[in-house]
C-alpha cells in the first residue's frame, strides 16, 4: 500500500478499494485505523488518542488532496505525496 504522507511517526497510506469507499489508513507504532476520506470518521481499527488527534488535524487540512488521491487511485494513476503537519 503506497504511503502518501508521513508526520510525527504516523504513516498515511492509500490504495483503491471499491468495497469500502473513499478511505485511507493511518499507521502508528504498529496500530492501524481505516479512516473515511469523506468525513474523517474512523471506520475500523484504533490509534492512540494523540496519533488520532494528529491524523484528524492533518485530514482537516488536507481533505481535498486526500480525495484527489482517491480519484487518482480509482483511475489506477500514481498517487501524489501530501505534506504532513508542520
Amino acid at each position: 500500500m503506497p504511503t502518501i504522507s508521513r508526520f510525527y511517526g504516523i504513516d498515511i497510506q492509500m490504495y483503491f478499494d471499491e468495497l469500502h469507499g473513499p478511505h485511507f489508513h493511518a499507521i502508528y507504532s504498529g496500530r492501524k485505523a481505516q479512516i473515511s476520506a469523506l468525513d474523517g470518521i474512523v471506520m475500523g481499527g484504533k490509534l492512540p488518542p494523540r496519533a488520532l488527534r494528529y491524523t484528524d488535524k492533518w485530514y482537516k487540512l488536507r481533505r481535498a488532496e486526500v480525495l484527489e488521491n482517491w480519484e487518482r487511485a480509482r483511475r489506477g494513476e500514481k498517487l501524489k505525496w501530501i505534506e504532513g503537519l508542520p
